[in-house]
């Protein structure tokens, strides 16, 4: 169900409507054969074209792009934010997210012989200085020669 381009029947480059506003269109072999999307070329040499291209059936120009974030969760102690409430001097609670104090931090790997940069929390990072990495390492379920 693939899109198919619509392309005007003629194009002329020596006489353009400056006014007029141009359209986005593709057409599909769905329920609506053709949807089309404004542009604003309206004082542009592009006023009055038809731009068209070939895009997925489920793609609207208006869908969001989402953005990937890294999760706030050390993979060590498995320390996640926490709800809370902010009150004020009313007494008017609000929801807030408490989150982890994460660092990157380089630490030294004694029998890797080289140092790993990790995202870790600063309670993870004490208690690696305290019983060192593999201990903490394998106790959490990580294999630190991928890293």
């Amino acid at each position: 169900m693939a899109a198919q381009l619509l392309r005007p029947s003629t194009i002329s480059f020596g006489s353009l409507d400056l006014n007029s506003k141009s359209m986005f269109c593709f057409s599909t072999s769905g329920p609506s054969p053709t949807r089309c999307q404004e542009l604003g070329f309206r004082k542009s040499q592009f006023a009055g074209l038809k731009l068209s291209i070939s895009l997925p059936p489920s793609f609207h120009p208006t869908t969001p792009v989402h953005k990937i974030f890294a999760k706030r969760i050390c993979p060590f102690t498995g320390k996640k934010a926490n709800k809370a409430n902010k009150v004020s001097f009313s007494n008017h609670k609000t929801k807030k997210l408490q989150f982890v104090n994460l660092q990157y931090k380089r630490v030294w790997w004694e029998a890797g012989k080289r140092f790993l940069k990790l995202r870790l929390s600063t309670k993870a990072l004490k208690t690696i200085e305290k019983n060192g990495l593999d201990v903490v390492a394998k106790k959490a379920g990580i294999d630190l020669r991928k890293e």
